[in-house]
């Protein structure tokens, strides 16, 4: 979408689950999840938007991953670090709320894996993050991953031609305010 548009993607954390350990939990399956599928509607959303989504075993506490994608972002590198987190914990069930494994995404995603755990370990981005999703609560978001485009706000997975039908909507909008 950002070649598409020459947009740029900017991500803002949201604590999905505030109340989860520091260590995470066990990931109980849902009624409908089977072989390794997620239960519906999840399942057929993710198909839908040609997603890969596994159950994992670990629902994590995302703190960490959270300041992680901080500081992808202020490396320039979000939507590297982003795609990495997502299939690591999607696809391959790994903790995003070990630090090893964030570090280990870091490093593939040419970022100093080094420094980010040191920062993860001082908290540095813990103030960013809580203020961020404190915002998102102040304007109503109450899940992920949410979009914002122009004025338009849709929460969930969606195949692309939503987004697509979103910036024509956008761009038209801005086009008639220009010609006023």
């Amino acid at each position: 979408m950002g070649q598409e548009y020459k947009i740029q993607v900017v991500g803002r954390a949201y604590l999905l689950r505030p109340d989860t350990p520091k260590d995470g939990l066990r990931r109980q399956p849902r009624p409908g999840e089977s072989d390794g599928l997620l239960s519906e509607p999840l399942r057929s959303r993710a198909q839908e938007a040609s997603l890969v989504m596994r159950p994992p075993p670990v629902t994590p506490n995302t703190m960490y991953a959270l300041e992680a994608t901080e500081y992808a972002q202020q490396q320039g590198k979000f939507l590297e670090f982003h795609q990495a987190a997502y299939k690591a914990y999607w696809s391959e069930g790994q903790d995003l709320g070990d630090l090893a494994v964030l570090e280990a995404l870091a490093n593939a995603t040419a970022l100093d894996g080094a420094e980010m755990r040191q920062r993860l370990e001082s908290h540095h981005y813990s103030a960013a993050v809580m203020a961020q999703y404190q915002e998102a609560l102040q304007h109503g978001i109450q899940g992920i991953p949410t979009f914002v485009v122009g004025n338009l706000l849709f929460t969930g997975a969606h195949p692309y031609p939503v987004f697509q039908a979103a910036m024509r909507r956008v761009l038209g909008q801005e086009g008639s305010e220009g010609q006023k």
